[in-house]
Formats: C-alpha cells, sequence, structure tokens
C-alpha cells in the first residue's frame, strides 16, 4: 500500500488523548513473573489532525505517557466535511478490515469501540462504520487511520486530475 504523506507538525495544537485499550503483559523468567503494560493510545484536535502511538512500560501511567508521546510524533490531517468525510472508503490492515461512509447531520458516530475513539479524535460528527473480521484493537485503529488516509476531497481530486474544481462535479 502507498504511504500518503500528511505529516502535520505538533506546535499550536490543542490535542486531546483518548486510550483506547491496555494490555497486561507477562514475561516468564528464571525468578518468576514480570508483567509490563502496553497501552494503545489516540491524539487528535477534534479539527481533522489525529494520531496513534503505542506506549509500553512496567507501569500503567507510563505506558499511557509514552503512548501519548509517541502519537504526537505520528499525526496526520484527514479532510473532514461538514462533520462527516467526503466519501465511502474501506481498508484492511491484519485481520482487521473495516468500512466508513459519510452520513447525514444528526446520525451521530454509529462505530464501535476502537473506530469511535478514532473518528471522533479526528472531529467527525456523523459517520457509519462497520468493523468485520479481528476485533484487535491495534489492528483496528491501523485499519482505520489507512481508511482516513486513502480520503480525498473535491480540491485534492481536481489538482490530481488538473482540471477545475467544477469539472469534477460535473464528469
Amino acid at each position: 500500500m502507498a504511504t500518503l504523506s500528511k505529516k502535520v507538525k505538533t506546535s499550536d495544537l490543542d490535542l486531546k488523548d483518548r486510550l483506547v485499550a491496555i494490555n497486561r503483559v507477562t514475561k516468564v523468567t528464571k525468578g518468576g513473573r514480570t508483567f509490563s503494560f502496553s497501552a494503545i493510545v489516540v491524539v487528535g484536535n477534534e479539527d481533522g489532525i489525529v494520531g496513534w502511538g503505542l506506549g509500553k512500560a512496567s507501569e500503567v501511567t507510563t505506558a499511557i505517557a509514552k503512548g501519548v508521546e509517541a502519537a504526537k510524533k505520528n499525526l496526520m490531517k484527514i479532510p473532514v466535511l461538514h462533520g462527516t468525510i467526503p466519501h465511502a472508503q474501506a481498508a484492511r490492515y491484519g485481520g482487521a478490515d473495516v468500512l466508513i461512509k459519510p452520513a447525514t447531520p444528526g446520525t451521530g458516530v454509529v462505530a464501535g469501540g476502537a473506530m469511535r475513539a478514532v473518528l471522533e479524535s479526528v472531529g467527525i460528527t456523523d459517520i457509519l462504520a462497520k468493523s468485520k473480521g479481528s476485533s484487535n484493537p491495534h489492528n483496528l485503529v491501523k485499519a482505520t487511520m489507512e481508511a482516513l488516509l486513502e480520503l480525498r476531497d473535491a480540491h485534492a481530486v481536481a489538482k490530481q486530475r488538473g482540471v477545475s474544481l467544477e469539472k469534477v462535479f460535473k464528469g
């Protein structure tokens, strides 16, 4: 899959973080079990900018803090039109399949768990979303981000085709 570069700088952004999942992992050693935590976090300004990060540490709060820092280094710009997305989009990451569709105003965010955290962090208020396959939060976040990154607004389509904005809507 081609990587789309829509990176954003973190300065002057009011980012809000959402914890998607915490996982306690165990390493068995000669001296017994060693517990640590991994946290997947989504940050966004609720105005089209979002990023995700994974933090691992021996304490929950440290893992969350590391996840937030990793997410701030991974911010992307997403096209949001009137609280929804420009067109339907599907994506797959690992075993997680996601489908996102634009919705009329007043519908709300119809999505579950990990997808809801990503979509609300972007600032989307009306969307229909479906996750198929794996419900693994890590893969769902990555698949949702991949679907959002493949979205194109009318200006991007016109620029790519080398035609005027009016011609995009006519033909």
